[in-house]
């Protein structure tokens, strides 16, 4: 982990805010912009502001953007091309801790995005509830759960056309996941596949974190990612043994 940090400050800044940025330019362009328009949305009987709406949506997409990004483009260098987890492996250091080292590098580019982004839902002027405290908390839950699966996917892609699935997953999911409109607006059967995603958990999460809407939902938000954080380490442990340790 300590040699990543350094290699991502002697890299260019640009590379790591532009996953930043993206959501913010969406929060200020749809949510403030169309959101004059739209007026309040329905969250389960509470009204709240269009901004107010998806802002949490993206505060989730940051979080998960910097995680997939950290544990996907720059493991599947080391993995094919820089050739430094054999060195790793040579050493005391077992599997998990090679993968727990990589998955903790990217769950705090994922916590920076979303501790950035939830810098500038306060400074937009949103009506947060105080336990939108909370929300940060859940964003180290959503990076870890993403990083530690992208670990592991992207183990098994050996050229860099492959890598385009990356962004074939993830911008249908973004879009879907119940970030600009609610979940309801889709027939029964389609939102049954929505609630499988994992970035609808994590928007349902922190939606209901920055709003003030707590109900026992929220639990199974958090145990969904707990069994993705769990299948993440299996498989990129895994992975790794078979890689490095024939």
């Amino acid at each position: 982990m300590a040699r990543s940090w350094m290699a991502t400050r002697s890299t260019n800044w640009l590379v790591v805010v532009s996953g930043f940025l993206e959501p913010v330019l969406y929060l200020l362009s749809l949510g403030v912009g169309l959101g004059a328009l739209i007026g309040t949305v329905d969250t389960g009987g509470h009204h709240i502001s269009y901004a107010a709406f998806i802002a949490p949506a993206l505060l989730a997409t940051s979080a998960m953007n910097g995680a997939v990004m950290d544990s996907t483009f720059n493991v599947f260098f080391k993995l094919n091309f820089g050739k430094l987890y054999e060195g790793m492996l040579a050493t005391p250091l077992g599997p998990l801790d090679v993968a727990l080292g990589e998955i903790m590098m990217a769950l705090l580019r994922g916590a920076l995005y979303g501790l950035a982004f939830l810098g500038v839902m306060w400074a937009v002027g949103l009506n947060l509830s105080w336990t939108a405290l909370l929300a940060f908390p859940a964003l180290l839950i959503i990076a870890f759960g993403f990083a530690s699966l992208g670990m592991g996917i992207v183990s098994f892609m050996k050229t860099f056309t492959q890598l385009d699935w990356i962004f074939f997953v993830l911008l249908p999911m973004f879009l879907l996941s119940s970030t600009f409109f609610p979940i309801t607006v889709y027939p029964r059967p389609v939102q049954i596949v929505i609630e499988c995603l994992p970035l609808w958990h994590g928007i349902e999460l922190v939606r209901g974190l920055t709003t003030g809407v707590i109900t026992t939902a929220l639990v199974w938000h958090v145990l969904y990612y707990a069994g993705m954080i769990a299948a993440g380490l299996v498989l990129t442990t895994a992975r790794l043994r078979a890689l490095f340790l024939k």
